[in-house]
């Protein structure tokens, strides 16, 4: 029986990788997992009692697109924090932001580009979808370095005009996953204007917005209305995972112009699984309150000034912006982190399992990636064991 030769090459998804690492190996330790992005702080106090009010829901198909209340809240939200002010027709829910991040790329994606093949730009290191996408559409995905030289951003401007009038679609994360980088509006100015120039489209995964050190991170939609760029060009895909505490909700949001959200919503029509009434409800409630989540960002930023307290004077360390997670630089990933299971049983991500290899150079080799989710105390007994063990 054939199988599509496209996904044949694709590498284990990151955590069966470390898995294959570390399982066969004893903890050094009492095992603490700093691996997964799975936020552990308390969602906020009224969420079982939204859902209990509206349990009834559950027995009816829910809206394909979303609720006008849940529509509203979101677009409501969008104006308050950038400044832009959306139709209920240029967003639509989702059942988590992989949903949109790969589905977008299916509506949108054409099947040539000025006679080429088509090309999707995916920054390196990446969130994986971004690559099984582009494949899916029969893309060729372009893997451009984030790293330290480029300010952990890609800098898709340095392509060569023959890439860039093939391409697509630039995925871009900002906040950084890993890195914790945000796009400056320079940045972004100079990413629409190439997207302008070269007739693409950007999807600006900013999942990790509202998890920041000091001031609010700019978004690509308010940098958009400030250009006068077509609505259509840019898509921006938000959750309430890392926002509220509430992966487990898989509740997010695209936004984008009229006419590709539309398409968006016929392919989800056939083959898309909407959010169900509850939890839109939930949804509803959760993006009109702020509260929690200035308490949420305020316990990160307590970890953060812990984890630059631990590793103060380390070589390479670099305190990230926005995010939940530390970049941390060693000789080697995989090495750092099968010594670190065995000698402590803290459990990290090698970073060369969330990028790949380009020219016989992978950019995450030579970092790990270590999660913030924990309380305070667990946080600070992990990073001293990683310090104690990796750099001293």
């Amino acid at each position: 029986m054939a199988f599509p030769e496209r996904f044949s090459n694709l590498p284990d998804y990151a955590f069966p990788r470390l898995r294959k690492l570390l399982d066969h190996h004893a903890p050094g330790g009492a095992p603490l997992a700093m691996t997964i992005g799975e936020p552990r702080h308390a969602f906020p106090s009224f969420v079982a009692e939204v859902l209990a009010q509206n349990l009834d829901g559950f027995g009816k198909y829910p809206p394909n697109e979303g609720t006008p209340e849940l529509l509203g809240a979101i677009t409501g939200w969008i104006s308050r924090r950038y400044g832009v002010d959306l139709t209920p027709a240029q967003v639509m829910v989702l059942n988590g932001t992989r949903e949109g991040l790969f589905n977008g790329a299916l509506a949108v994606c054409p099947e040539r580009k000025n006679g080429a093949q088509p090309v999707i730009l995916v920054p390196n290191p990446f969130y994986q979808v971004y690559a099984v996408a582009a494949l899916a559409v029969g893309a060729e995905p372009v893997f451009v370095p984030a790293t330290a030289e480029t300010g952990f951003l890609p800098d898709y401007a340095a392509l060569p005009a023959a890439v860039l009038d093939r391409t697509a679609i630039a995925y871009v994360c900002s906040p950084a996953n890993p890195q914790g980088a945000v796009a400056s509006r320079d940045y972004w100015r100079t990413l629409l204007a190439l997207a302008e120039r070269h007739d693409f489209r950007i999807f600006a995964d900013e999942c990790y917005s509202e998890i920041y050190r000091h001031q609010p991170p700019v978004g690509a939609l308010e940098v958009a209305k400030e250009m006068g760029v077509d609505p259509e060009r840019v898509f921006v895909f938000h959750s309430l995972s890392k926002r509220s505490n509430l992966p487990g909700l898989r509740s997010g949001f695209v936004a984008g112009g009229a006419e590709s959200i539309a398409r968006m919503r016929q392919l989800r029509s056939y083959a898309g699984a909407p959010l169900s009434l509850p939890l839109q409800r939930v949804a509803e409630r959760v993006w009109a309150d702020e509260d929690h989540v200035a308490e949420n960002r305020a316990l990160y930023r307590a970890k953060f000034a812990l984890a630059d307290e631990i590793f103060a004077g380390l070589d390479g360390y670099l305190s990230p912006e926005a995010g939940f997670f530390l970049w941390l630089p060693v000789p080697d990933g995989e090495a750092a982190a099968l010594r670190l299971w065995q000698e402590t049983g803290v459990r990290v991500l090698p970073g060369a399992y969330l990028s790949r290899e380009v020219d016989g150079t992978n950019p995450g080799q030579g970092y790990i990636r270590v999660a913030l989710v924990g309380d305070p105390e667990e946080t600070a007994h992990g990073l001293r064991q990683i310090r104690d063990c990796l750099y001293t």
